[in-house]
């Protein structure tokens, strides 16, 4: 009677959105779908939590503003990082926040995304609204670019200031992990040569992401990290890498992935992520 009850409870939840046209979906790992409600419960009490986006996509962003919001009036102890903010661009953040210097400044100066007006930029005024820790995360992009064409061992010749900007060398690589093993792949299939320093420029972004969510953390506090899916997604990527630095703490993951029919979440997607906020495929882009 129980299974035939909940049976009936999917069957006129699928059919009442069907109707309604809703502009995203959520789904447990398992593909059980869930209520706003029912996820923010199982983010409560989790010490870090990754939301993968897709980078074009507004359910995505506003998605994310809508979780911190409600992350925030569970716990104020809010700490904030995104892949989109380079991490020698740090201080740029931190004088924004305090009021030091103007928007304008951080557009000019902090190499934004063409997109941050308006996916990036309402998280930031959150954040200084709340007089919130916002955390530059990756590494800059000249030396994912550096380790792209010369591997990991040119990270050496850095200045020690320059290392300051990136997880400590050596770089702990496994070349087997499915989120790098997939990339050289796709290449071939389109094919191209695999070139192994691609999955390793990756790799690179992923630990030095997941270096400054440790090094920023603080106990009793909660971190939300906006990044691409790809960076998270499967529980690897900066997941990976954060599991070595924090064994014991929890994290939850969030992806976004785009479906032709919302009611049901695709078999490929399942095991994502602890969540999966599903957006129809024909939502407009941000760019």
């Amino acid at each position: 009677m129980k299974r035939l009850i909940t049976l009936l409870f999917i069957a006129l939840t699928a059919v009442s959105f069907a109707q309604d046209r809703p502009a995203y979906r959520i789904f447990d790992q398992n593909g059980n779908p869930l209520t706003y409600k029912q996820m923010l419960s199982g983010l409560e009490k989790a010490d870090f939590v990754f939301y993968g986006e897709l980078h074009n996509n507004p359910i995505a962003h506003w998605m994310e503003l809508e979780i911190t919001k409600s992350l925030y009036a569970q716990n104020p102890k809010l700490i904030l990082g995104a892949e989109m903010f380079e991490a020698d661009v740090q201080l740029i953040l931190d004088e924004y926040l305090s009021g030091i210097i103007r928007e304008k400044d951080v557009k000019n100066e902090a190499r934004v995304w063409p997109n941050y007006s308006t996916d990036y930029q309402p998280l930031l005024v959150f954040a200084r609204e709340h007089d919130l820790r916002f955390v530059a995360t990756n590494i800059p992009r000249r030396y994912a670019n550096l380790v792209y064409r010369k591997g990991f061992e040119a990270l050496e010749k850095l200045s020690d200031q320059a290392k300051q900007y990136i997880a400590p060398l050596p770089i702990k690589y496994d070349p087997e992990l499915k989120c790098y093993k997939n990339m050289l792949q796709g290449m071939v299939h389109m094919g191209m040569t695999a070139n192994p320093n691609i999955a390793k420029a990756q790799a690179i972004k992923d630990a030095t992401m997941a270096y400054f969510i440790s090094r920023n953390y603080k106990k009793g506090y909660q971190f939300i990290h906006y990044n691409g899916s790809y960076h998270s997604d499967d529980f690897q990527g900066i997941v990976w890498y954060l599991k070595s630095l924090e064994p014991q703490a929890k994290i939850v993951t969030i992806t976004t992935v785009e479906q032709d029919n919302t009611n049901k979440l695709d078999d490929q997607y399942k095991n994502k992520a602890n969540y999966i906020i599903v957006v129809p495929s024909d939502m407009t882009k941000t760019y």
